[in-house]
C-alpha cells in the first residue's frame, strides 16, 4: 500500500511564461483597472459639480454688478430754486421741475407718454429730495446743465433683469403696469439702461427698503481689519506655541493633554466660539460690540488650533538629520530650531496661516452672535483706530443679512457678495500658493 501510494504520478502544473499573462494576472490586471475607472469617474463627478456650483454663482451672482440707471440733463436756474424754497412743500416743487424738464426732453425725441409725480417716484424714487440736497451743496451749478445719473427703483431694475414680468405684474403702490410703458419709452429714448454698480463694490447696506444702493464695499472693510487682526495674533502665538510643543516640551501627560485639547478645538463647531467670544470679549471685558476688534479676537481663538496642527506637521517634515548636523557642529538647540528647522519649515507655516486665515475669511456664526450684522455696516471708519473699534460688518455676515430678506433683490445681492468673497479667498489661496514656492528649499 506504501510502495503504490508512492508510485501514484502528481498531477502537473500549466506550464508558465513571463511573457503571456496567466488568469490570475489577468484578473489582478482587471481589478487595477476598475479601480483606476472607479478613481476617473470619482474625479469627473466631483468637477462635474463643481461646475454646475460655479455656473450657478455667476449666473445669480452677476447681476448684482449691474443696475439700471436714468440718465437726465437737468438745469434749475437760480430763480426756480428761490422759488422752490420759499415753498411749503420744496422737494415737491423740485419734482415739478424735473418732470417738466423730462417731458420736454421726451417731446424733442416724440415719444408720447404721460406720467406724473407719482409715476416718476415709482421708478426713480423721491427725486425731489435727491435734486434739493445737491443744488443746496453746489449752488455753484445753479444756472447750468448737470447730467444727473439716477438709479432706477428696484422693481424697475427687476424688470430690466427679468425678474419682474408684465404678465405677472399687480398694480400696487410700488409699479403699475403704466409705469412700465413710461420705462419702455425712457429705454428707447437711451434716458434709461443698464450700467456697472460700483456702488455694489463701494458702497454699504441701505436698509430694507433699498436694495438697489446696497454695496458690500463697508463690509469688506470690516473684513480686512478682523484679518490684520488675526493676521498679528495668530500667527505669532500659534508658530511659538507649535515650536515649544515639537521642539522643546517634554513628552508627558501634561503635554499629551494640550495636544488632544488643541485637537479637539479644530473640531469645535464655531458657534460655540462666537458664545465664548460674546461672554468674555463683551460682557466680561467690556469690548465695543459689532467692533472688528472682538470680531478678531474670536475668529484668532478660532484659527490658533489649524495654525498650531499645520505647523507642527511642517516642523515634523524636517528631517532629524538637519537638528543632528547643526547640533554636531555646536549650535545649540535654540540656534539649531531658529537657523535650520524653523527656515525649512517656513513654506509649510505660511501655507497653513493663510488656510488658517481663509477660513477665519468666511466664518459667520461667530460674527452674528457678537452682533456683527449687515445692517451696522452704514458707512466707512474715520480712521485706522476707528477701523478696529467702531461697529462694522463683515462680508459674509453682510452675505446672510441679505439672503435674510424678502425682497428677490437682495438675494440677488447676497449671490455677487459670494462672488466677491471667492475672488477674496481665491487670492488668499494663490498667495500661499506663491509663497510656498518662493520659500521651499530642498535638502
Amino acid at each position: 500500500m506504501t510502495d503504490a501510494s508512492m508510485d501514484t504520478p502528481r498531477p502537473r502544473r500549466a506550464k508558465t511564461s513571463l511573457v503571456s499573462e496567466d488568469a490570475r494576472t489577468k484578473k489582478r490586471n482587471a481589478a487595477e483597472k476598475r479601480f483606476q475607472a472607479y478613481g476617473i469617474a470619482a474625479i469627473a463627478t466631483g468637477l462635474f459639480f463643481l461646475a454646475v456650483l460655479a455656473f450657478s454663482i455667476v449666473r445669480s451672482g452677476l447681476p448684482a454688478f449691474t443696475t439700471t440707471v436714468v440718465d437726465v440733463n437737468f438745469t434749475l436756474t437760480q430763480e426756480q430754486f428761490d422759488e422752490a424754497e420759499g415753498q411749503l412743500f420744496k422737494t415737491k416743487a423740485y419734482s415739478g421741475y424735473f418732470i417738466t424738464a423730462l417731458q420736454q426732453k421726451l417731446e424733442a425725441e416724440n415719444v408720447q407718454v404721460a406720467f406724473d409725480e407719482a409715476a416718476i417716484e415709482r421708478i426713480m424714487g423721491k427725486i425731489g429730495g435727491t435734486l434739493r440736497e445737491y443744488y443746496t451743496a453746489n449752488p455753484d451749478q445753479l444756472g447750468q446743465e448737470v447730467a444727473f445719473k439716477l438709479n432706477a427703483a428696484s422693481r424697475v431694475d427687476g424688470y430690466f433683469k427679468g425678474r419682474v414680468q408684465r404678465e405677472t405684474l399687480q398694480d400696487s403702490r410700488f409699479l403699475t403696469l403704466a409705469d412700465l410703458d413710461l420705462v419702455d419709452a425712457l429705454a428707447e429714448a437711451g434716458i434709461v439702461h443698464s450700467a456697472f454698480d460700483w456702488g455694489f463694490i463701494t458702497g454699504a447696506d441701505s436698509g430694507v427698503d433699498n436694495p438697489g444702493g446696497a454695496g458690500i464695499g463697508a463690509s469688506v472693510v470690516g473684513s480686512f481689519f478682523m484679518m490684520l487682526v488675526v493676521l498679528f495674533l495668530s500667527l505669532p502665538i500659534g508658530v511659538a506655541a507649535s515650536i515649544y510643543l515639537e521642539e522643546f516640551a517634554p513628552q508627558n501627560r501634561w503635554t499629551d493633554m494640550i495636544e488632544v485639547n488643541i485637537s479637539n478645538l479644530a473640531a469645535v463647531p464655531s458657534i460655540v466660539f462666537g458664545i465664548l467670544g460674546l461672554a468674555v470679549f463683551i460682557q466680561f471685558m467690556h469690548l465695543p460690540q459689532s467692533a472688528p476688534l472682538v470680531g478678531g479676537l474670536v475668529l484668532t481663538l478660532m484659527t490658533l488650533p489649524t495654525i498650531i496642527i499645520s505647523t507642527r506637521a511642517s516642523l515634523k517634515a524636517v528631517p532629524p538629520s538637519i537638528r543632528d548636523a547643526a547640533l554636531g557642529v555646536g549650535a545649540s538647540k535654540m540656534q539649531s530650531v531658529f537657523h535650520h528647522v524653523l527656515p525649512l519649515a517656513m513654506p509649510g507655516i505660511l501655507t497653513g496661516t493663510i488656510i488658517g486665515l481663509a477660513q477665519a475669511l468666511g466664518e459667520t456664526a461667530p460674527l452674528l452672535l457678537i452682533g456683527m450684522v449687515g445692517f451696522v455696516a452704514r458707512g466707512y471708519p474715520d480712521g485706522f483706530i476707528s477701523g478696529f473699534t467702531d461697529p462694522n460688518s463683515a462680508m459674509p455676515a453682510q452675505i446672510y443679512t441679505w439672503a435674510a430678506r424678502a425682497d428677490q433683490a437682495f438675494y440677488e445681492k447676497a449671490w455677487g457678495g459670494i462672488i466677491i468673497l471667492l475672488i477674496f479667498l481665491l487670492t488668499m489661496n494663490i498667495i500661499a500658493i506663491i509663497l510656498r514656492r518662493r520659500f521651499e528649499r530642498r535638502w
